[in-house]
């Protein structure tokens, strides 16, 4: 069995999340436990509880659920949290190892 978590800091928003996937394996549905500060993605959580990894990862075909349920609650394009979900998605399911991934923002003047 496969499992992850992920910590997303959002930023200037200072919402911080946490993100709980695990899986039987890269063929099977991957469970999803997200907790938030962030309103808005604790509403996501609260309808994405449950994903197919391959459905996740790609964009052939129908969008990734986590992005258009991410259209639908979060009020913020650049909210890095759908990514950290489905960063945890391919950890839980065997199709990724677990790296960090930064975003670095910096104004230049």
């Amino acid at each position: 069995m496969g499992k992850a978590v992920v910590e997303v800091m959002a930023g200037i928003c200072g919402m911080h999340t946490t993100i709980r996937a695990s899986s039987n394996g890269m063929m099977e549905p991957v469970k999803l436990d997200i907790e938030s500060d962030c309103p808005h993605i604790t509403g996501l959580a609260e309808e994405l509880t449950e994903v197919k990894p391959f459905e996740e990862i790609g964009f052939r075909g129908q969008d990734p659920k986590t992005l258009r349920l991410a259209a639908k609650h979060c009020q913020h394009a650049a909210c890095p949290v759908p990514a950290g979900i489905i960063k945890a998605v391919e950890v839980a399911a065997g199709l990724a190892l677990p790296q960090d991934a930064t975003i670095s923002v910096r104004k230049e003047e």
